[in-house]
């Protein structure tokens, strides 16, 4: 199965930069979307042969995620049935016989970590309602988790060191989660290689390759051999992101 997350800072606006092209070329089973910024009657998409699942911010024109699937889950959930955090839009659950699949937007800690604090009990609660999903059965989790875990995720790392994604807090929280039994799916196929799949629209950054890698395909540890491929489609533009994906037997 083929599984493809990617935020398109805007879905209307990535859906005339390229998005349908490479939604049709990649013919994926699950294409999970953050930062949708729309409500979900705002846009004319309708690939034939997937469900639709949208869970948009209260907030007009800001954060919200997506799922197509082409298989139907058993259950779907949005949210994190924790008032504080459901409001924003930034998180869908999908069950299936064998697994969740779980799309996030994680809230970025913002310019002087004015949301540092808030974006602890996020990572603290996010992390217990993963844990909780994979006592019942393997979890794939994927999107924009807005932190670049290690020093190689990102190309300058020391004088990032106190910016928004690369705090000790925020990379701290993606160890505790990791620790909990679960997997950054690239940086375990591929312990050295540098990619990156976020670039900023000042100076040049993307053509530079001045990035960081913040979006992930993290999954349960005992899933973790049957993934086959992990990958950041850096070609692919349309965002300020690039997508990322896995393929996995399961």
């Amino acid at each position: 199965m083929k599984f493809i997350s990617w935020n398109v800072n805007g879905f209307r606006a990535c859906l005339n930069k390229g998005f349908e092209e490479f939604f049709k070329e990649e013919d994926a089973d699950f294409f999970c979307v953050q930062e949708t910024k729309m409500q979900p009657d705002q846009a004319d998409f309708k690939p034939e042969g997937y469900y639709q699942y949208w869970y948009s911010a209260e907030k007009k024109g800001y954060s919200g995620t997506a799922i197509f699937a082409k298989h139907e889950p058993i259950s779907v959930w949005y949210g994190l049935d924790i008032d504080k955090h459901d409001h924003e839009g930034r998180a869908i659950t999908l069950e299936y016989e064998n697994f969740y699949l779980l799309c996030v937007y994680t809230p970025n800690s913002q310019r002087e970590l004015a949301r540092l604090e808030y974006r602890q009990e996020w990572e603290d609660d996010l992390r217990e309602y993963i844990k909780s999903l994979d006592s019942t059965k393997p979890v794939i989790y994927c999107g924009d988790l807005n932190v670049a875990h290690e020093e190689i995720d990102l190309k300058n790392p020391k004088t990032n060191h106190r910016s928004a994604g690369f705090t000790d807090e925020e990379r701290n929280k993606f160890t505790e989660l990791l620790n909990s039994g679960f997997r950054d799916t690239f940086r375990t196929l591929y312990p050295e290689k540098i990619e990156y799949s976020w670039w900023s629209y000042m100076f040049h950054a993307r053509e530079k390759n001045v990035g960081w890698r913040i979006d992930y395909f993290v999954v349960s540890d005992r899933i973790m051999p049957k993934v086959k491929d992990s990958k950041i489609y850096t070609q692919i533009m349309g965002s300020d992101h690039c997508p990322v994906g896995i393929e996995i037997e399961i």
